[in-house]
């Protein structure tokens, strides 16, 4: 069976393997004080053209989302996002967990706007209300569109006028950048957000994702709330190690590229056979609708997603491509959905 549910179903790239099994039996300190991490920090402020940043490895996604926002908010502060956003659909409340309130506004294709952002504050006037004090973004987001740089300048501007820290979820971030028609790069981050990531663990690493602090005010005593919030990995050398294999070169953006060219084809083919979307992906998620009797028939084959029921007849699915996609299951794929339009 062939799978198109995710984008962190395999291990990880190889490069990152052998060089694990090169380093097995080597001794380092531990808790990402080793000199893997150095090293992977120096080229994370090298590839962002910005030295004055803190670098922290984390073991994943949500331990991030909740680890920032904790240590960023006080108590009776809240973070805004889209209604898609993952710390509002998909981490268990880890975020209210941590005694904060999410915000959310509508969005559009996943995305949030100024306007959305400034309503929301407008509307928590005083102290018998939380208050915003963050913006929380994905780029990729949730839906799989993007943030241009204009768009993003638009939010940190707004966030600034507002006194709001933003917060940019870079889980999907080398799929953002690689999408075809995007404008944004590293090198912009650190311009625009006060704080952000660089997603490992759906984009070749094992697990792990590589936290960038640009915001002075954010910096301190961040460790400690790594630690508490369950964040810090004892063998951190494995998360440097496999952000310095991913960092060297051009690996990182040319196996989030992959991910993307492997979902623009299998979208190409769709829209050949005149198959309908939820709406328009320029990366590696694609939300393609199809007849229930037809999506019946392709789960012979292959392991596919729901997204949503567009109608008693019809569903809209999500189709995930990954850095190791096979050329082969997406001709595959689209050779399946030919013969069945």
């Amino acid at each position: 069976m062939i799978s198109f549910v995710n984008d962190y179903s395999e291990g990880a790239c190889e490069e990152i393997m052998q060089r694990m099994q090169e380093t097995n039996h080597l001794q380092t300190c531990g808790y990402g004080l080793d000199e893997f991490c150095k090293s992977a920090a120096d080229k994370i402020k090298k590839k962002i053209d910005y030295e004055d940043c803190d670098v922290h490895f984390l073991v994943g996604g949500t331990q991030c989302n909740k680890t920032v926002i904790a240590a960023s908010l006080r108590p009776f502060e809240a973070v805004i996002c889209a209604e898609t956003g993952h710390i509002n659909v998909h981490e268990t409340g880890a975020v209210e967990n941590s005694g904060h309130k999410v915000l959310y506004a509508p969005g559009q294709n996943g995305k949030i706007s100024c306007e959305e952002i400034e309503a929301i504050v407008a509307k928590h006037t005083d102290e018998h209300m939380v208050k915003p004090a963050m913006v929380y973004l994905s780029d990729a987001t949730e839906l799989g569109t993007y943030y241009t740089y204009a768009e993003l300048k638009a939010i940190s501007d707004c966030c600034h006028a507002h006194g709001l820290y933003l917060f940019l979820d870079g889980a999907r971030l080398g799929n953002a950048l690689a999408a075809k028609g995007n404008d944004l790069t590293m090198a912009h981050l650190p311009q625009l957000c006060d704080v952000f990531y660089i997603g490992g663990t759906k984009n070749g690493a094992l697990f792990g994702e590589a936290l960038v602090i640009v915001n002075d005010r954010l910096k301190p005593d961040f460790r400690f709330y790594i630690k508490q919030n369950g964040g810090m990995l004892a063998k951190g050398r494995l998360l440097g190690l496999q952000f310095d294999t991913l960092l060297e070169g051009d690996l990182y953006m040319r196996l989030a590229a992959h991910a993307n060219k492997m979902a623009q084809q299998i979208a190409d083919v769709l829209n050949e056979c005149q198959i309908p979307f939820l709406f328009s992906s320029e990366t590696n998620q694609i939300f393609p609708i199809f007849e229930n009797a037809v999506l019946a028939q392709l789960r012979e084959q292959f392991e596919l997603g729901d997204w949503e029921a567009v109608d008693e007849q019809r569903t809209a699915i999500r189709i995930v491509t990954s850095w190791d996609t096979k050329q082969d299951a997406v001709d595959q794929f689209c050779q399946t959905v030919r013969s069945l339009a």
